[in-house]
């Protein structure tokens, strides 16, 4: 697999649009993106994946990709057969919303849109979209934290915050007292310039999908 998304299948200079591809511009801006973005045909053979998607793909948890032709797989004959009613409807020019349950119960959440041809004719590509969560939630709360001088432990603190947890859970998880966790939020809050934790959840929720300049590769 290592050698299919490092050799052609998921290279951002592969063309898309039978000419010049997709541009160094739209390329370059494609792998800046936090959410993964796949683009394949009707047949599930990958075309392109920005930054974000090689990195999913490269761990497999549920799609993955395989085979000479660089095919899109699944864990599953039930995620396959999700998968593939999905790329025919995109033949049909139809959108589909669906979530791959992959392998050690993770799961992930795409939208497969199909991409109109040129002069009218029936979409021969497909757009693989993911879902936020699922990719680079940690890498966007990285960003979010370098942007506002966070230090590496109210990092984690706003990490566990966002997956709903209180400050006692919290203080439990991290084997302190609750006054310390306590003492974080404040910090948080006000390098953040957030009124409370609700407005804080709500900046990290409309955060921009912008992935940090960090590649995956080197946190890895």
């Amino acid at each position: 697999m290592e050698a299919l998304l490092n050799n052609g299948f998921a290279d951002s200079s592969l063309g898309l649009d039978g000419k010049e591809g997709l541009g160094s511009g739209l390329a370059v801006l494609m792998d800046e993106l936090a959410y993964g973005v796949l683009v394949t045909n009707v047949q599930g053979q990958l075309l392109h994946a920005n930054q974000a998607a090689r990195h999913e793909l490269g761990r497999f948890r549920v799609l993955g990709i395989g085979g000479a032709d660089g095919v899109l797989q699944t864990h599953g004959d039930d995620d396959s057969r999700i998968l593939q009613e999905a790329l025919v409807k995109v033949a049909e020019g139809k959108r589909s919303l669906i979530t791959l349950t992959g392998a050690e119960t993770h799961g992930l959440t795409l939208a497969v849109l199909p991409l109109k041809a040129e002069a009218g004719g029936p979409a021969t590509r497909a757009a693989l979209l993911f879902s936020r969560a699922s990719v680079c939630e940690s890498l966007m709360l990285c960003f979010f934290a370098r942007s506002h001088g966070l230090t590496s432990t109210e990092e984690h603190v706003l990490g566990i915050l966002c997956h709903g947890y209180s400050a006692p859970e919290i203080a439990r998880q991290m084997n302190v007292a609750v006054s310390t966790v306590r003492s974080h939020v404040r910090s948080l809050c006000a390098k953040t310039r957030s009124s409370g934790v609700r407005e804080l959840m709500n900046r990290v929720a409309v955060l921009p999908p912008v992935a940090p300049a960090l590649r995956y590769e080197q946190m890895h």
